[in-house]
C-alpha cells in the first residue's frame, strides 16, 4: 500500500526549520505536481532547494528517513522548465521502485490542499498566518485556530461464502472497488459500514470486523478498513446513481487493480487469495 515504504519511515512532527540546499521543494501549480521521472531507476524526482532561482516562500511539511520536504507557497512554473507537470493520477500510475516518493507527494497534496484552503478564517473571514508552535493556521484577528483536515471513510468488504462484494463507480476511477464512504456525523465506524453497504447495494451485513487503516491525501482520508458477512438476503439493489456495477465475485475471479497502492486493492487481493 501507499504507506508501505520500510524500512524507510516517515516522521510528520512539526518543525519551523529552513530548507538546506538538497531539500525537496513540493511544488503544485494549477492542481499539478512538478517533477521529473527517472524512467530507467523508476524513480520520481522531486526540485530541491538549490534548483529554485527565485526567492520563495515555504513550509516545513515532513521527513522521509534524512530527507526534508518543504511545500513551495509561490509556485512558479517558469522556474521549474527542468520538470514535469503531472496530475495526481498521472503521478499515481508511474513505474516506481519504492513507494517513498509517492507517499510524499499524496502526503504533501493533503497539506497543500489544506493550506490553500485555510488562508481565510471561517469565524470571521480575516486572513490567517502560519502558527509557529504546531501545525495551523491562525487567524490574526480572533485568533481562531485551524487545524488540518482529515476525513474518517470506510472500506469494506462484504463476504458471502466464496464470494466477495465487488463494485465500480459510475464516474472517476475506473477500476474495481469495494464498497465505501465517509463517516456522518454521530456515527461510529462501524455504523457507517452498515450505513454504506446498505445505500450502495441494499444489502446488510454482520460480524463487522476491522483490517487495517490507511492515509489517503488524494480526498484528506484516514481510509479504515472491514471486512463483514452477509446477513440475510444477499440480493443486491444497487444505486445506480453512483455504481455502474455491483456484484458477488468469487476469489478466482476477483480482477485487481493496476496498482498495489491501495487499501482496497489489497483488501481484495487477501480475499482473492484464500487469506480472509
Amino acid at each position: 500500500m501507499i504507506q508501505d515504504i520500510f524500512p524507510s519511515k516517515l516522521y510528520n512532527a512539526f518543525s519551523n526549520k529552513s530548507p538546506a540546499q538538497d531539500s525537496f521543494m513540493i511544488s503544485f501549480c494549477n492542481d499539478r505536481i512538478y517533477a521529473h521521472y527517472d524512467v530507467k531507476n523508476e524513480k520520481i524526482i522531486f526540485p530541491t532547494f538549490s534548483d529554485m532561482t527565485k526567492q520563495t516562500e515555504y513550509v516545513y511539511l515532513f521527513s522521509i528517513d534524512n530527507n526534508s520536504f518543504f511545500l513551495n507557497l509561490n509556485c512558479d512554473e517558469t522556474e521549474l522548465s527542468g520538470f514535469e507537470a503531472y496530475s495526481m493520477r498521472e503521478l499515481r500510475a508511474l513505474r516506481v521502485h519504492s513507494n517513498i516518493e509517492i507517499l510524499a507527494a499524496y502526503t504533501s497534496f493533503h497539506l497543500w490542499k489544506w493550506y490553500s484552503s485555510s488562508r481565510f478564517c471561517g469565524v470571521c473571514g480575516s486572513g490567517t498566518v502560519h502558527d509557529t508552535k504546531e501545525r495551523a493556521m491562525r487567524c490574526t484577528k480572533c485568533g481562531n485556530v485551524i487545524y488540518p483536515r482529515i476525513n474518517p471513510a470506510v472500506i469494506v468488504g462484504v463476504i458471502n461464502d466464496d464470494k466477495i462484494l465487488i463494485t465500480k463507480y459510475r464516474s472517476g476511477y475506473a477500476h474495481n472497488a469495494l464498497v465505501a464512504g465517509f463517516t456522518e456525523i454521530g456515527e461510529t465506524l462501524e455504523q457507517t459500514v452498515m450505513r454504506e453497504v446498505m445505500e450502495e447495494t441494499g444489502v446488510k451485513v454482520k460480524n463487522i470486523r476491522y483490517y487495517k487503516s490507511q492515509p489517503w491525501g488524494m480526498a484528506s482520508d484516514l481510509l479504515v478498513g472491514f471486512y463483514c458477512d452477509v446477513d440475510g438476503d444477499d440480493t443486491i439493489h444497487m444505486d445506480s446513481a453512483e455504481l455502474k456495477y455491483a456484484e458477488w465475485v468469487k476469489r478466482e475471479d476477483v480482477v485487481l487493480q493496476p496498482s498495489d497502492l491501495s487499501l482496497t486493492n489489497e483488501m481484495m487481493k487477501m480475499f482473492m487469495d484464500g487469506m480472509i
